[in-house]
């Protein structure tokens, strides 16, 4: 039985290397951006912990300091954080 050259088969060529690098660069940058993914993931810190190193915990900061906090991160506007700081200071027990 002769199978004869194996370049001679119905769509084989020398054009195959083409696609195989192309999948072989699909699949090891799928699987490069996956480890990525889990590595820059934001890590939990244990309960108590501190949420960055060198900060207290926001269970130790005054209202205050969170308010402002948040002015600093945009999460709320100048005019709605003297509304709540002012809030705030008439709390009693404060």
């Amino acid at each position: 039985m002769h199978y004869g050259n194996f370049n001679d088969g119905p769509g084989s060529g020398a054009w195959m290397w083409i696609p195989m690098i192309l999948m072989m660069l699909v699949f090891w940058g799928g699987l490069i951006a996956v480890a990525m993914a889990f590595i820059r993931r934001p890590h939990h810190a244990a309960p108590g912990a501190p949420a960055e190193p060198g900060r207290a915990s926001s269970a130790a900061q005054t209202p205050q300091e969170i308010l402002g906090e948040r002015l600093a991160r945009g999460e709320i506007e100048p005019d709605d954080y003297q509304q709540r700081l002012e809030a705030l200071s008439r709390t009693p027990g404060t």
